[in-house]
């Protein structure tokens, strides 16, 4: 991690480490339900044990790393507390919600609040930006609609809803980062005063097994901490539009990861979907780049 903020600037290395989140995002949704749906770990001790170990090894990456605290790389407040929320509604949630619905509130309440803030805030969409973005999120729901059945929890629909709009506002929050890193680690430090809480009100219903035990650190340490730490660094240099619509294919990552690692097999469904989401999102990437050098040519 030590050298990952001097290589930021180029396209290569802004794609390089939003795939790379994006694969950390995927992950983090496969450890979640892995462990909630088996009832391996309640709820709030996944979310207490999930935070801490992201506050844990983005500490020792600071260490390793013996770089000084710098003003303006601290981390906000604002941003712990959407830290939190997200990890807190996302968890409850996924108790309560099937994973296809669950997923399509997620991240239609991300994309409505980072699109949303973006147009309140001057970012333009372009027509063809509007046409991948409808066409990502058309190939998102097409993947997940075996999956839909109509939700029995409206706690549930409202915790999931609430993590998305967290989640939005704390990718919003990132682009404006200093130093991804340690801006990413004092975030997750700031979360602590929030985990005693929710740790001590929940003390008596707390419960878990090694492998919930497990797959909670495994998710703070690795999909959490490291991921988040990287989609910090890639937020930088990625629009709003770009930024919102690239979360889309965290699904067709893990439905790819499904084929690799757990033998699953290839479908139609998937291959279409796929298709449709990954086309939508280089529709909006190439708009902005074409935009972007139309407003080179005319500045130079």
């Amino acid at each position: 991690m030590k050298m990952l903020t001097k290589f930021t600037g180029g396209p290569l290395a802004t794609g390089t480490f939003t795939l790379l989140a994006l694969i950390a995002f995927a992950g983090n949704s496969v450890l979640c339900r892995l462990a909630l749906a088996d009832d391996s770990i309640d709820p709030a001790s996944f979310t207490v044990i999930r935070l801490l170990s992201g506050a844990i090894i983005l500490a020792l990456i600071i260490l390793v790393n013996r770089r000084p605290q710098i003003s303006g790389q601290t981390g906000s407040w604002t941003g712990a507390a959407m830290l939190f929320v997200y990890a807190v509604g996302f968890s409850y949630a996924y108790v309560s919600l099937d994973t296809g619905v669950g997923a399509l509130i997620l991240f239609g309440a991300v994309q409505l609040t980072m699109i949303l803030t973006g147009l309140a805030t001057g970012n333009k969409i372009r027509h063809p930006e509007w046409a991948g973005l409808i066409l990502a999120f058309a190939g998102f729901v097409y993947l997940i609609q075996p999956r839909l059945t109509v939700p029995e929890s409206a706690a549930g629909v409202a915790m999931m809803t609430l993590a998305g709009i967290a989640w939005g506002c704390y990718s919003l929050k990132g682009r404006g980062s200093l130093g991804a890193i340690n801006d990413t680690a004092y975030n997750f430090f700031r979360t602590i005063p929030f985990v005693l809480v929710l740790a001590l009100v929940t003390l008596d219903g707390a419960y878990w097994s090694q492998t919930g035990l497990l797959l909670a650190v495994a998710s703070g340490a690795v999909t959490s901490g490291i991921g988040y730490a990287l989609w910090y660094i890639a937020l930088r240099n990625l629009s709003v539009t770009v930024a919102a619509v690239g979360q889309l294919s965290v699904p067709v990552i893990a439905a790819v990861g499904g084929v690799i690692f757990a033998g699953e097999l290839i479908t139609m469904r998937m291959s279409l979907a796929a298709v449709l989401v990954l086309g939508g999102i280089f529709i909006v990437v190439m708009s902005r780049y074409r935009h972007a050098r139309m407003v080179a040519r005319e500045g130079s």
